[in-house]
């Protein structure tokens, strides 16, 4: 069994933390990008963490937002310094001796999800997949959401309407190989029996099923 290392990441004058676990034999690795007013103990996200790790995943789970940063709403929906710290959390990962090497994911939830997305565009062939749960992709720029190479997977609960329009909006954008599905019965937070263990199946299904994948396999979109 592993066990849970709690890591400190420097990103600019901040130093934020997060839970840094590693199976045994582990397939990946998948970063974790918590949504506005969340952290690394969002019990929902650390469900879906664990699903993960019992599939042969690694998982970090950080804060991308100090305590006293995250008191501030403009904060958590600063969509440029939310990037700018998992971009962080990504060379961090790259220089650690446990997942230096190993294919990477990123899971993004609510404003997390446009952070997710803005990463994968900067970071390109260097994140192998992504996943959104009843996230904001629609707060990634344009431009970022057409460079996004990286197979991309955006969850929504088929109840939660006005998130369903906007990751609409954002998955027309989007040039990579990608998928929508409307979880049946979930709202927004996946608080109804099942749904929440739906996601976790199909987000382990979407990155183990990439990170097994050669990286120049998949179609690359157009950067404009």
């Amino acid at each position: 069994m592993s066990s849970p290392v709690l890591v400190r990441i420097v990103s600019g004058r901040a130093v934020v933390e997060g839970l840094l676990e590693i199976p045994p034999n582990p397939a990946g690795v998948v970063l974790f990008a918590h949504g506005s007013g969340s952290s690394r103990h969002s019990p929902r996200n650390n469900y879906v963490a664990k699903v993960l790790r019992n599939a042969g995943t690694g998982t970090l789970l950080m804060d991308l937002l100090t305590p006293t940063e995250d008191e501030d709403t403009a904060a958590r929906f600063d969509i440029g310094l939310l990037t700018e710290r998992l971009v962080d959390a990504v060379r961090w990962l790259r220089n650690s001796p446990s997942a230096g090497n190993l294919p990477l994911g990123l899971f993004g939830a609510s404003t997390g999800a446009a952070a997710a997305l803005e990463s994968a565009a900067i970071l390109g062939p260097d994140v192998g997949a992504v996943v959104s749960r009843g996230g904001r992709p629609d707060l990634a720029s344009p431009r970022s959401l057409a460079r996004v190479s990286a197979p991309t997977l955006l969850l929504v609960g088929a109840k939660d309407s006005e998130v369903v329009l906007m990751n609409r909006q954002a998955f027309a954008l989007l040039q990579c190989e990608k998928k929508m599905i409307l979880v049946p019965g979930a709202t927004h937070l996946f608080e109804e029996p099942g749904t929440l263990e739906e996601v976790a199946r199909l987000a382990a299904e979407w990155f183990t099923g990439h990170f097994s994948r050669p990286a120049e396999e998949r179609p690359r979109p157009p950067h404009p």
